[in-house]
């Protein structure tokens, strides 16, 4: 396990840039936007050989009527007490404002270190101003440059001294399950219902995820990471460069991902966007369950799953061998459902099946249905084998491969799939040169 360090400290102190200095990697967002971090944000930092998680909070402000400003109240407490290390950080331009008083006075009755680092002292008149911060009554600081560096070893120095050892856990690769879908989906109440701990910040504001956050989930025996995303938008809606962020930190997240929990709300139906978030999921080859939120919102009769669902595995098409889960995120109807499924996906991914079995159970299939004669030219498969990719990929070894076309690879397809179940997790096939 190791140490967990929170930042704290009011909006645009430049919390987030020191975050990303510390991970060495773009990882929160870093706009001039007062607020931007509206979520704690995880990263992994290590210093002198000593490993720790770093965690971005939101500005923490008191007495603000914001809606974001009360809950950012919420994560900061929240950080502290995960935390085993505090650094706040104040900014010598503005000097000692009331909001600093406010986090200081949360500090003074913490037992764990505190950090106050002063940021942007890039001179030696800045470095004097500092002098200031002593009336917060938090002993020494650390003055630092976030945007350049200067000062931080001498802080990390201290802070990593001042960590509590923790044994040694040798943290095995666990299987990753982002959570996409367009924003207001529901996706952060999805995974609130799950861990039971108001993890995310969840309003009824579209786009409060801007980033994406990985949360290690462990119950009935799975093991996993879940990420949730920002909620994706279409190109035309990317406005504020946050938001670009937030897109690119979903499509990576889509990227980095095994298995893709595609959220959509039930009364908005499998839309464009949905569709285009499914489609670049299959495109990435990744597992796929597509969750249908809100369901408890819904008129229903007795057909209403069959013939919602039949609408969904029309708009999937070809793609079409997906599980579909009815779910509540309000009512946690289903929830756990979801979950067995996207663990079962997972495994489909990573069967490997014996070429043996392979060639015993298809290649008696394939001579009954043989590959169309093109030019009078007979296709002849001889034999069939998985690749080793992390994903279903098979070569089927033919005399005339360029002859074989799309609906009979197809075919193939489906034939993989309903000998060997394969379901929620595109295969792809290929033809090669016997």
């Amino acid at each position: 396990m190791s140490n967990i360090v929170a930042i704290v400290g009011r909006p645009n102190v430049g919390k987030s840039t020191f975050f990303n200095r510390l991970i060495q990697r773009r990882e929160a967002i870093v706009d001039a936007v007062s607020g931007v971090t509206r979520d704690r944000h995880y990263g992994k930092s290590d210093w002198n050989g000593k490993e720790f998680s770093l965690i971005d909070t939101g500005g923490y402000v008191l007495g603000s009527d914001d809606v974001f400003e009360a809950e950012i109240d919420k994560q900061v407490e929240l950080a502290i007490d995960e935390a085993d290390a505090i650094i706040f950080m104040v900014d010598v331009e503005s000097g000692v404002t009331g909001m600093d008083e406010d986090v200081a006075k949360l500090l003074r009755k913490v037992s764990k270190p505190v950090f106050l680092v002063v940021n942007k002292v890039d001179n030696g008149k800045r470095a004097e101003d500092a002098v200031e911060f002593y009336a917060l009554g938090l002993g020494e600081y650390y003055t630092v440059a976030s945007i350049n560096g200067s000062g931080t070893g001498e802080l990390l120095d201290a802070l990593v001294e001042a960590l509590p050892e923790k044994e040694e856990v040798v943290e095995e690769a666990l299987p990753r399950f982002a959570v996409v879908g367009r924003p207001n989906a529901g996706k952060s109440s999805f995974i609130n219902a799950l861990i039971g701990e108001d993890r995310y910040i969840v309003t009824d504001i579209a786009g409060t995820t801007r980033d994406s956050i990985d949360t290690k989930y462990n119950r009935f025996g799975f093991e996993f990471n879940l990420v949730d995303t920002a909620g994706i938008r279409r190109k035309s809606k990317v406005k504020e460069d946050l938001e670009f962020y937030s897109v690119m930190r979903s499509v990576r997240a889509i990227e980095h991902a095994d298995v893709c929990l595609v959220v959509l709300d039930a009364n908005r139906g499998f839309d464009g966007q949905v569709q285009n978030i499914f489609w670049l999921a299959e495109r990435n080859r990744k597992g796929i369950v597509v969750l249908v939120n809100k369901w408890d919102l819904v008129e229903k009769d007795h057909k209403s799953v069959k013939e919602y669902e039949k609408v969904i595995r029309k708009q999937m098409e070809p793609f079409t061998d997906v599980p579909i889960v009815f779910i509540s995120a309000l009512t946690k109807q289903r929830i756990f459902k979801a979950i067995e499924t996207a663990v079962e996906v997972y495994q489909n991914r990573s069967k490997k099946i014996k070429t043996s079995q392979l060639n015993e159970v298809l290649l008696p299939i394939i001579e009954n249905y043989p590959p169309p004669a093109y030019k009078a030219k007979f296709v002849k498969i001889k034999y069939i084998m998985q690749l080793p990719t992390p994903q279903p990929q098979f070569a089927f070894f033919c005399n005339l491969p360029q002859y074989v076309k799309e609906p009979y690879k197809r075919f193939l397809e489906n034939k993989l799939r309903e000998k060997f179940g394969f379901n929620g997790v595109p295969i792809s096939v290929y033809m090669r040169k016997k």
